[in-house]
């Protein structure tokens, strides 16, 4: 096993294969082993070998001081080497034609479980973009609660959907653009921490020292939607890379959904777009998401949307505190007086309730007297 690491890692630094070329080489031959060790006769076994291919692989050689670095770095760190032929790699991954011959990962996630989903959008996530991860992530784990979730772990959606799955119990793993001896954003490094101690982690095609340059997150991105049965867009410009992952999750005949947004919100431009021109499906909830993709699980679907999971988010309130959130389920961002009015609660009573629901972390206060509903 050691070995055909060595050689796999050494194959994927040897300059001048595109990504298909490389799998290909890999897969007719059986093994990087079996590539090394006709790397100066190739055409033995593939007679058909370009005159690129056949010059290339006579320097496979010298590739192997860094991949034996390598693998002494990783076996020190705790990092596990996933090539493409090992049990352990992302089975879904393997499916697609420009898969990464070899994988690097933090953590003790199961890749290969029997759910998974990558959620995306911008950088510069919005409230309203927050609070839909927040409340959909809690639905996704009264449905579906062995999903496992991926993203970017960059700011924004990624960050905010790594920390909710967190809270939540749910596995969650990310997809990084450079190598496992750092973490970029260098905020994001005790979230990923918590990540790889809680049945996650992370994970590149990069070896380390690998900086995140921008080409690298373009690259990534084909993992990022690759590694998941299905991909959600929460929020997106009219131009963003979440759309490119979208593009490319396509691309691989995964299915595509979005949420969507206010007209003229520039963080939803690209959503609404995106299920206008049918490239990807309108879902409102967690249930629309698990009916669409049939996770039947323990708890039953129609049982889950006849009691209404939002009711299981809010266990604990009283009837007046109900009517308070109905009131904000109906139309959010209220001020006090109107409230009152749609509450049908006294000021003095109304003003109680509300500090006891921003306790409880279901509403908070905003500028100029208006009261925002976060789980809803």
């Amino acid at each position: 096993m050691k070995q055909e690491h060595l050689y796999a890692i050494a194959l994927t630094r040897t300059s001048g294969f595109n990504l298909p070329a490389l799998l290909e080489l890999y897969q007719k031959t059986g093994s990087a082993t079996a590539v090394y060790e006709h790397r100066n006769n190739i055409r033995d076994i593939l007679p058909d070998a370009s005159k690129h291919l056949v010059e290339g692989l006579k320097n496979l050689n010298d590739m192997l001081p860094f991949a034996e670095c390598e693998l002494q770095y990783d076996e020190q760190h705790g990092i596990e080497v996933l090539c493409f032929n090992d049990e352990n790699y992302p089975q879904r991954m393997r499916e697609c034609a420009d898969a990464p011959l070899v994988l690097y990962k933090r953590g003790n996630a199961n890749l290969n479980k029997q759910r998974t989903l990558n959620i995306i959008g911008t950088r510069n996530c919005t409230r309203y973009g927050r609070d839909l991860i927040r409340v959909f992530i809690r639905e996704l784990k009264s449905v579906c609660p062995d999903v496992l979730v991926f993203s970017g772990l960059a700011y924004g959606v990624d960050i905010c959907a790594h920390r909710e799955s967190l809270a939540n119990g749910l596995d969650t793993v990310g997809v990084v653009a450079h190598g496992l001896d750092t973490v970029y954003p260098r905020m994001h490094t005790e979230t990923a921490k918590e990540m790889c101690q809680k049945r996650g982690g992370i994970i590149t095609e990069y070896t380390t020292k690998t900086q995140p340059v921008p080409k690298n997150f373009v690259q990534r991105n084909r993992i990022v939607a690759g590694c998941a049965d299905a991909t959600l867009l929460i929020e997106s410009a009219n131009k963003g890379g979440g759309l490119i992952t979208c593009s490319i999750a396509r691309s691989y005949s995964r299915d595509v959904f979005a949420f969507p947004g206010a007209i003229g919100a520039e963080y939803s431009e690209g959503c609404n777009n995106l299920i206008r021109d049918n490239g990807a499906s309108l879902i409102t909830s967690a249930y629309d998401l698990a009916k669409a993709m049939n996770w039947d699980n323990d708890i039953k679907l129609e049982k889950a949307q006849q009691q209404g999971i939002e009711r299981s988010l809010f266990p604990d309130l009283s009837d007046d505190e109900k009517a308070i959130v109905n009131a904000l389920q109906k139309q959010n961002d209220l001020q006090i007086n109107m409230l009152s009015v749609q509450a049908n609660l006294p000021m003095a009573r109304l003003m109680a309730l509300l500090f006891e629901l921003e306790m409880k972390g279901i509403i908070k206060t905003m500028a100029g007297g208006y009261y925002h509903l976060l789980d809803c």
